[in-house]
C-alpha cells in the first residue's frame, strides 16, 4: 500500500505529521526569523540595514550562495548575549517539535560571533540551554556541530577549535560551511585531523555549488562521516557508486537548493534520483528562515514536485535516523516509533 503516490494532499500531510523525524542539517543562525531579528536588535541597540520585517523578507531573493550569506551574516549582528542565542534556538526547537522532529543536530558558526567580541561560551551555552529545555519538555534529543567558515583561514579554524575546548562535552562534531567556491575541503585538512583526534564526528558541506571533486576531498582528505548537500555528486558515476556502497549520508536541503539556484526548480531536484541509486539521502531545512520553510515544508514541497510515494518518504526519514550521531539504543527506539507511526498511517490512509 505504500509503493504508490499519495491518494491526496491531506494524506501526505497526515503522514508528515505522524512520522517522527531527525533533522541533521540546520544552521541555527539560519533559523533567525525577521521578527526575532528585529526584537533582538531593539533589545541590544543594534542598527539593522532594514526598516521593517517586510523589507527584510523582500531581500530574500538570492542569486547564489554568496548573495544569501551577505544577508545571513548581517542578521547575526543582533546576537550578543547568552539569552539571544537561547531565544533563537528555542524558537527553532518549537518549530521543529511542531514538525515532529524528535532529534536535531544543530550547526552553529562561532567565528561569525567571536569576531564581534562575543565569547565562545556565550554562544555554546545559550544554544545548549535551549536544547536542554527541549529535552526536559518534550524528550527531544539534540547535538551541536561547530562549523568552520571556509572563507576564513585554516589557522582561524584551528584557533576556533582551541577556544571551544572548554565546551567539548557540549559538542558532537565539527563541520565546514560558508562560501564553497574557491575554498576546497583540503584547505582544512589539519583542523579536521585535530578534531578527529578529539573524538569529534566530522561533516562538511561539499557539492552544493562546488564540483564532485570537493566531495571526494571531503571523504578522502577530511575523512568526513557525512556530506552536507552533495547534490553535484550525481554528476560523477564513480562517486555515486562509492556513496551507495559505503552508505555515506547526504544531508539534502531541497528548498535551499531551489532558493540558491543550485537546482532551477524542485521538479529537477536530484533527491529522488538519489533514492533510486540507493544513496543514504535525507531531507533537511538548512536555513529555513531564509529559504521558505522548515522540515515538513521541505518534505511537502518535494512530495508534490517529484511525486514521491509514502515509501519514498519513509525511506528518507529512516535515512535520517541511520545517519544521525545518536547511540544505537536511541536509534532503535526512534526507528520503532517510526515503524509504528507508519503502520497506523497505512491503516488510515494506505
Amino acid at each position: 500500500m505504500t509503493d504508490v503516490v499519495f491518494k491526496s494532499e491531506q494524506a501526505a500531510l497526515a503522514l508528515l505529521a505522524a512520522l517522527p523525524k531527525a533533522e541533521l542539517h540546520v544552521h541555527i543562525e539560519g533559523t533567525l526569523e525577521p521578527e526575532l531579528m528585529f526584537a533582538l536588535a531593539m533589545r541590544n541597540g543594534v542598527a539593522l540595514p532594514y526598516k521593517s520585517v517586510g523589507e527584510v523578507r523582500a531581500a530574500y531573493a538570492f542569486d547564489d550562495l554568496q548573495s544569501f550569506l551577505d544577508i545571513y551574516y548581517a542578521g547575526t549582528q543582533v546576537l550578543i548575549t547568552q539569552q539571544d542565542f537561547f531565544d533563537m534556538t528555542w524558537a527553532y526547537l518549537e518549530r521543529a517539535h511542531a514538525d515532529h522532529v524528535v532529534h536535531a543536530e544543530l550547526f552553529f558558526d562561532p567565528q561569525s560571533h567571536t569576531v564581534r567580541g562575543v565569547d565562545m561560551g556565550t554562544v555554546i551555552l545559550g544554544i545548549h540551554r535551549a536544547c536542554q529545555q527541549a529535552a526536559a519538555q518534550w524528550g527531544m534529543s539534540s547535538a551541536l556541530i561547530l562549523c568552520f567558515l571556509r572563507h576564513l583561514s585554516e589557522d582561524d579554524a584551528i584557533a576556533t577549535l582551541l577556544a571551544a575546548a572548554p565546551y567539548r562535552a557540549h559538542l558532537v562534531g565539527v563541520g565546514l560551511d560558508s562560501s564553497e567556491q574557491g575554498h576546497p575541503p583540503d584547505k582544512f585538512a589539519r583542523v579536521f585531523a585535530k578534531a578527529a583526534a578529539q573524538g569529534l564526528k566530522l561533516v562538511a558541506h561539499a557539492g552544493e555549488e562546488g564540483p564532485p571533486a570537493y566531495v571526494w576531498q571531503a571523504l578522502d582528505v577530511l575523512g568526513v562521516h557525512r556530506i552536507d548537500h552533495g547534490v553535484h555528486s550525481m554528476e560523477d558515476a564513480a562517486l555515486v557508486a562509492r556513496l551507495a556502497a559505503e552508505r555515506i549520508p547526504l544531508t539534502v536541503c531541497p528548498l535551499s537548493n531551489m532558493a540558491l539556484q543550485v537546482t532551477p526548480n524542485l521538479a529537477t531536484h536530484p533527491i529522488k534520483t538519489m533514492l533510486d541509486a540507493n544513496l543514504c539521502a535525507m531531507v533537511n531545512s538548512d536555513d529555513p528562515a531564509y529559504f521558505g520553510g522548515y522540515l515538513n515544508d521541505n518534505f511537502a514541497a518535494i512530495i508534490t514536485a517529484l511525486s514521491l510515494s509514502p515509501q519514498d518518504v519513509l525511506t528518507l526519514v529512516r535515512n535520517g535516523f541511520e545517519a544521525s550521531f545518536i547511540d544505537d539504543r536511541l536509534r532503535v527506539q526512534y526507528e520503532l516509533q517510526l515503524d509504528n507511526a507508519m503502520a497506523q498511517w497505512t491503516v488510515q490512509h494506505g
